[in-house]
């Protein structure tokens, strides 16, 4: 059952568990006035989880500076939150604290709204890391404002140029299950663009994705972080950046396979790479060394040299790569690289 614009949340299911989270996060001297938000942050947001890999996001774009600093918010294993219109920022680290404690997203709704005195002007959707969902439009957020919610989604937007954007939004999302979650919600913000998105223009995108120990060298949970602060076309920039992120991402997963001996999946990872950066060594250079572990040398040097052809560089850093010191007896390794062995 989908959740259409305005009004608030569903009803608590639970009172006794709301009222104890309420007792432990309620905003009291924090309360936010609506008449102490500049301007709001009109914009159109898509907050989405992918309950079969864990990972959870949130994309959204806007005529407004920065939006990427203000409106998403995510936790890996726990959901993620897009607080915008007047945004109360508080909305977002406090919405995840709510559901680590087992709240639902209504039931979290519930308590950030309840003593927010700006809570007509708010606009909210959240998801958590099981897939149920929550969006709210208050009674005051500027037309058109409003929001659909689901399984797995959250969409919603405000000073739009009509429930289309967020339909269009609903649409994509639903069309393109099984695929990257990236890919799913960059697909959702494109369509609610193309259906005509924020009716005053355009500056600002972002996109943030979470997993359990997929940030760098798997110290934290950030998947990718990336912002479009101030663009003329925002949104296809954040598709450009998108797309070299992303082949760096399989690269990363590519090497992680390596380590745990799947070289099959690891090598079909790193061919996608190549496919997404058609004109850069850097992916074949990787395949290279995924072949060279696998133990197909062949393989590697046919990689290895198209990667130095496209950039020369390279070849210095074959030099030193314990990954690729099987092929540096090779006779061919002199043509691939242009160096001595």
């Amino acid at each position: 059952m989908e959740e259409i614009q305005g009004g608030a949340p569903g009803a608590n299911r639970r009172p006794w568990l709301a009222m104890a989270l309420a007792l432990s996060f309620a905003i009291g001297p924090q309360a936010i006035l609506a008449a102490q938000t500049p301007e709001p942050v009109a914009t159109f947001s898509f907050v989405g989880v992918d309950t079969a890999n864990g990972i959870a996001g949130v994309i959204v774009a806007s005529k407004f500076f920065a939006v990427g600093s203000v409106v998403p918010w995510a936790r890996a294993e726990i959901g993620a939150v897009a607080t915008q219109s007047f945004a109360n920022t508080s909305f977002g680290p406090r919405g995840l604290d709510l559901l680590s404690l087992g709240a639902t997203p209504d039931e979290a709704m519930t308590v950030l709204l309840r003593d927010d005195d700006g809570r007509e002007q708010r606009q909210v959707g959240i998801v958590d890391a099981r897939g149920r969902s929550a969006t709210y439009t208050g009674k005051e957020c500027m037309a058109w404002a409003g929001g659909r919610s689901g399984p797995g989604y959250a969409a919603q937007g405000n000073i739009l140029t009509g429930p289309e954007v967020v339909d269009r939004m609903v649409d994509s999302w639903q069309a393109t299950s099984g695929q990257f979650p990236g890919d799913r919600l960059l697909a959702a913000l494109e369509a609610g663009d193309a259906a005509g998105g924020d009716s005053r223009g355009r500056q600002s995108a972002a996109l943030l994705l979470v997993k359990a120990g997929e940030g760098y060298g798997g110290f934290n949970d950030v998947l990718c972080d990336i912002r479009v602060d101030d663009h003329e076309g925002p949104i296809e920039e954040l598709r450009r950046v998108y797309h070299v992120w992303r082949p760096n991402q399989l690269i990363t997963d590519g090497y992680r396979l390596v380590e745990e001996g799947k070289f099959e999946e690891a090598i079909e990872l790193g061919k996608r790479a190549a496919e997404l950066l058609p004109d850069s060594g850097e992916p074949l250079y990787h395949l290279a060394c995924y072949y060279a572990r696998a133990g197909q040398a062949d393989d590697a040097m046919h990689y290895l040299e198209w990667a130095t052809r496209l950039e020369p560089s390279l070849a210095q850093q074959a030099q030193t790569d314990p990954d690729l010191a099987p092929l540096r007896t090779r006779d061919d390794w002199v043509r691939a690289t242009g160096t001595q062995h």
